[in-house]
């Protein structure tokens, strides 16, 4: 026999009123579908191989343009305006009739140089603010932080437009594109230097320097530079795609590369004024270039990250 516990556990009989009622019916919400992400063809070992592949024969062709393609070359030639792919001229010929092959060589040089440098410079900003925030700590830490979290939580874009306006009469195009793109992405890797200091000052050979009476200076050159450049060198690599596409954004927008030493950005920039007239091929192949490498290089720096630091938190992704 059903005690009354045992019916009002059930759920389908008022106690209080001795009247049978059925429970509500509760609907389960339906299971959401897992999200389907776009298959990236550069995922795996083969993916991997494939992208240091692609990566070294573009830097080779960057390296090796003169050998290639001189730059006599680029000279004007009116009678081959705006010519299609072809034998001769295998991407084709710009406005002013100048082979768009020898263009790309001579403009991922360029682009590949400034994007490095200005990942260097946000590098080593970064790791500096990163391990003084980590080493000092108390206000000075909290006031860093503080700074990071605003600047991070700003349009990259906006703020490089900014400081490529302001540096571009001192520095000049190439110059004011590696301090807008190194000074708005530092923020990343001070970040992450900074997590890599905290947890290095709890190890034992940590205290044992400090109580042996090693000073900050000792400290940073000899226990924590060792171990943080590794971090340092991936962080490089992961934002190199970074530089390499606000080099193009600024170069496109006019605050980059002037037109006589072209980058990949100011190609693309002038071939969309050929659109009209049907010059497709001015814009597909550099575009091309920029993307292909920017994937080439994220794919190695995400292989890397995965096999040194599997549990670092993926903070220099677009």
């Amino acid at each position: 026999m059903k005690t009354p516990l045992d019916v009002l556990r059930r759920g389908d009989t008022d106690v209080a009123s001795g009247t049978m009622q059925r429970a509500p019916a509760t609907r389960t919400p339906p299971a959401r579908r897992p999200r389907r992400r776009l298959p990236n063809p550069l995922r795996g070992r083969w993916g991997v191989l494939v992208a240091a592949t692609v990566l070294g024969l573009l830097v080779l062709g960057a390296l090796g343009a003169d050998g290639l393609r001189p730059a006599a070359d680029l000279r004007s030639d009116l009678d081959q305006v705006l010519l299609p792919p072809s034998w001769d001229h295998p991407l084709g010929t710009d406005a002013a009739g100048r082979d768009l092959l020898t263009l790309i060589l001579h403009a991922m040089r360029v682009s590949f140089t400034v994007a490095a440098l200005a990942a260097l410079l946000a590098v080593l900003l970064g790791g500096a603010i990163g391990i003084v925030a980590g080493v000092v700590g108390g206000a000075v830490d909290a006031v860093i932080m503080r700074v990071v979290d605003f600047l991070m939580s700003q349009n990259h874009l906006l703020f490089s437009l900014l400081i490529a306006v302001l540096a571009f009469p001192v520095a000049g195009g190439a110059g004011a594109v590696m301090l807008a793109v190194g000074l708005t992405h530092w923020t990343s890797m001070a970040r992450i230097l900074r997590s890599e200091v905290l947890t290095l000052r709890e190890r034992p050979f940590f205290h044992a320097a400090i109580g042996v009476g090693a000073g900050r200076v000792h400290l940073v050159r000899r226990h924590l530079l060792p171990h943080l450049a590794p971090s340092a060198a991936l962080g490089f690599v992961l934002l190199a795609p970074h530089a390499i596409f606000h080099e193009a954004a600024l170069s496109f927008l006019g605050l980059g590369l002037p037109p006589d030493n072209p980058s990949l950005g100011t190609l693309v920039a002038a071939g969309q004024q050929a659109l009209l007239k049907g010059g497709w091929w001015l814009v597909l192949f550099p575009g091309l270039v920029i993307v292909i490498a920017s994937m080439c290089v994220g794919a190695l720096g995400d292989w890397w990250r995965a096999r040194s630091q599997p549990r670092w938190r993926s903070e220099l992704e677009l």
